[in-house]
């Protein structure tokens, strides 16, 4: 599957906070950049933080599979290892989950693993990973 690359821009308070987190805890190569924003080569899509201090972000979440998932999120589908990698990387790093590393409809068509948390300025990122990438969209 070849996609071409999104582009997202989120806000945030404190930039160098935030530019610690993505470079450092999420590996994100860091791009361009000027005094209130920085972009990221974030999973071969760019992500650029912009620095808004009067930023508040609202707590909505919708119920799926028993768990409140909050919206908006974003992320990425990985690879199974490089999920795994990131999950355990994350762990080490005593990160706060929403939902913690799991793995969804095990056995069954869509089988994926999944976790959710907030970046330091809680903006919600959601990871997955599929054992077979082509029932991304099975029904």
């Amino acid at each position: 599957m070849s996609i071409q690359p999104f582009h997202i821009a989120i806000p945030v308070k404190n930039l160098e906070k935030c530019r610690t987190f993505y470079r450092d805890i999420l590996q994100c190569e860091e791009g361009r950049s000027a005094a209130y924003w920085v972009d990221f080569n974030f999973f071969g899509h760019q992500l650029v933080i912009h620095q808004k201090e009067d930023f508040t972000p609202q707590r909505i979440s919708n119920v799926v599979d028993g768990h409140d998932v909050p919206v908006p999120h974003f992320g990425v589908v990985l690879t199974w290892e490089v999920w795994l990698d990131l999950a355990n990387r994350l762990k080490a790093n005593n990160t706060r989950f929403i939902i913690e590393p799991t793995i969804r409809f095990e056995g069954k068509v869509g089988e994926q693993a999944t976790l959710f948390f907030n970046d330091p300025e809680n903006n919600a990122l959601e990871f997955k990973a599929f054992k077979d990438l082509n029932q991304l969209f099975a029904k």
